[in-house]
């Protein structure tokens, strides 16, 4: 059956094939301790291209903030796409992402691992679908830590979900967000994406597409516009990510650090919740139920309202040599990608699991990596850049 991943991306039309989350997969994890040296932190987006020269001068910048501003991929040199660590850049740009802009990213037509030995190449039969319910709202008090994360690629302006997570470099003043390996960078084919923030609670109060059409930035945006200033992601996911066929959807993880527009409180006394993640752990045959957040944004859903599945999770592995991967039944679409996924932990707490990755081109499924030491190693290195 073909797969694909969930992000969403305005005026793009997507065949379906295996893809992972956001734009590519990513590789595997058979390495004991690959850890924080198997990443590496960069910025770019799936099927992207960037400017064939970097500003130099600060009137170089403000001329390239226009040119993204202004869609100034047309200008990029895909063989310059920025792939690497140090490679990250993302420019405030005041006043890009205001209501419409977040709308109109919404609006696709777009179709849209674990360690333990065992679980090695065990695939299980493919779950019943689970339709995707409506999340309780103001998602501010019941789905607070959960948003979504909007970029810029060649082909227009996409939307993921994502999450916020606890910073162990700053307790109860996190500005981490976990999603999607594939909603920062492209993967294999392309670097890292542009103008990428995440946006808390997005649409507070469920409001229907109609109602928004001439809605101020304070009611899709009631927690603010979060801009990354430092994301990170797998090694593996850059070098086998992929768009489709599912390669790197073991390793389909990232993390980013975000800033607010103004002001200084950090995003998790805003939103007043982080997630623990729970590193390590158990197998799906030993987790009970998982439930997946997100905005799916591909029909029927149409990016503006927040849905959850619930499911007892089965394996999946794509390649014997990877890690197993966590799977549900859901219906959500694109735009899911990068959604946080929750299971209870030990200590009877909500923790993060994995993310959504990938999903096959009739959505009755998802799946996700399982996040062993490479997904801590991202982490932890994001933590610790800004200690």
């Amino acid at each position: 059956m073909p797969f694909i991943s969930r992000p969403a991306i305005a005026a793009a039309a997507v065949a379906a094939m295996i893809a992972v989350t956001g734009t590519a997969c990513a590789p595997s994890d058979n390495t004991a301790d690959a850890g924080a040296a198997a990443s590496a932190t960069v910025s770019g987006g799936a099927n992207l291209a960037l400017p064939t020269s970097l500003p130099t001068s600060l009137a170089d910048l403000d001329k390239w903030k226009n040119a993204l501003k202004n869609g100034g991929w047309k200008d990029w040199d895909k063989s310059k796409w920025l792939r690497d660590a140090a490679d990250f850049i993302n420019p405030v740009i005041d006043g890009l992402w205001n209501p419409s802009r977040m709308q109109s990213a919404d609006q696709s037509d777009k179709q849209v691992a674990s360690d333990v030995a065992s679980d090695a190449g065990q695939t299980d039969p493919e779950p019943a679908p689970v339709q995707a319910a409506g999340a309780k709202t103001p998602y501010s008090q019941n789905a607070a830590g959960v948003g979504k994360i909007f970029f810029d690629t060649p082909q227009g302006s996409a939307v993921c979900s994502g999450t916020v997570v606890e910073d162990p470099a700053h307790p109860g003043k996190s500005n981490l967000v976990w999603t999607a390996g594939h909603c920062v960078h492209a993967g294999k084919s392309g670097g890292w994406f542009r103008n990428i923030v995440f946006v808390p609670a997005y649409n507070d109060n469920g409001l229907p597409a109609a109602q928004l059409q001439n809605a101020t930035r304070d009611v899709v945006a009631p927690k603010g516009v979060w801009w990354a200033d430092g994301a990170q992601t797998s090694a593996q996911w850059i070098a086998q990510g992929a768009e489709s066929g599912g390669s790197g959807s073991p390793f389909d993880f990232a993390v980013i650090h975000v800033k607010p527009e103004s002001g200084t409180k950090s995003l998790q006394e805003t939103v007043g919740t982080a997630s623990p993640v729970w590193f390590d752990a158990p197998s799906a045959t030993q987790i009970n139920a998982i439930s997946a957040f997100g905005y799916p944004a591909a029909s029927p859903f149409d990016g503006q309202s927040m849905f959850s599945c619930t499911d007892k999770p089965g394996r999946l592995s794509l390649d014997a040599s990877e890690p197993t991967e966590y799977r549900i039944g859901c219906t959500m679409t694109g735009g899911s990608s990068g959604g946080g996924w929750f299971a209870t932990m030990p200590d009877g707490n909500l923790g993060l699991v994995s993310n959504t990755s990938i999903g096959p081109a009739t959505p009755t499924w998802l799946a996700g990596p399982h996040l062993g030491s490479v997904a801590k190693g991202v982490y932890d290195s994001v933590s610790q850049n800004f200690s």
